[in-house]
């Protein structure tokens, strides 16, 4: 009779087990700020966002890869090792600006806005729904510079605007 492995359930299904991974992580960390990376394959983004504001995160970040799968119609075949994997990069913006922006009016402590961020107009998006900064990832891998060049695109905009302090943007959406 083999013996089977226990079945690992992924923390971000329910969010009381965000809160209890964050807390946990809380109190072992140094006295470093603790960023939590929620993901995107969640029911309702802003209670993970508020168990792991509750249980002590300073900042979080979202959103992380959507799971996707692709398949070779050829060969019936899917064309990732594991069947499925992270999906990024721009297909993913609408949904992660919509997610940042839900979670942004729902906790105080700072949202770090990800997914499809690869120009100066995308990074402005997402500060306007209420990041307080950005990261760029997948635009890294095809344009070197891309962080420069949306450093530089955040720079005249604001001169453009006369904007003096880039936060002025933060959560300025006019809806």
């Amino acid at each position: 009779m083999s013996e089977r492995a226990p079945r690992r359930v992924p923390f971000q299904q329910e969010p009381q087990d965000a809160f209890h991974v964050t807390a946990e992580a809380k109190k072992a960390s140094t006295r470093l700020p603790l960023w939590v990376k929620l993901s995107p394959n969640v029911t309702d983004i802003g209670e993970f966002a508020r168990a792991c504001e509750d249980a002590g995160a300073d900042a979080l970040s979202l959103v992380n890869t959507f799971v996707g799968m692709a398949i070779d119609a050829e060969t019936r075949r899917p064309r990732l090792r594991f069947t499925t994997g992270g999906l990024s990069g721009p297909a993913i913006k609408p949904v992660a600006l919509r997610m940042v922006w839900e979670t942004a009016k729902k906790v105080r402590i700072p949202v770090i806005g990800i997914g499809g961020i690869a120009t100066a107009a995308d990074a402005l998006e997402f500060m306007i729904a209420g990041a307080r900064a950005v990261q760029i990832g997948t635009a890294n891998f095809y344009n070197p510079a891309a962080a420069q060049e949306v450093t530089a695109g955040l720079r005249e905009y604001c001169r453009r605007h006369q904007i003096s302090d880039i936060n002025e943007l933060v959560g300025s959406i006019r809806a």
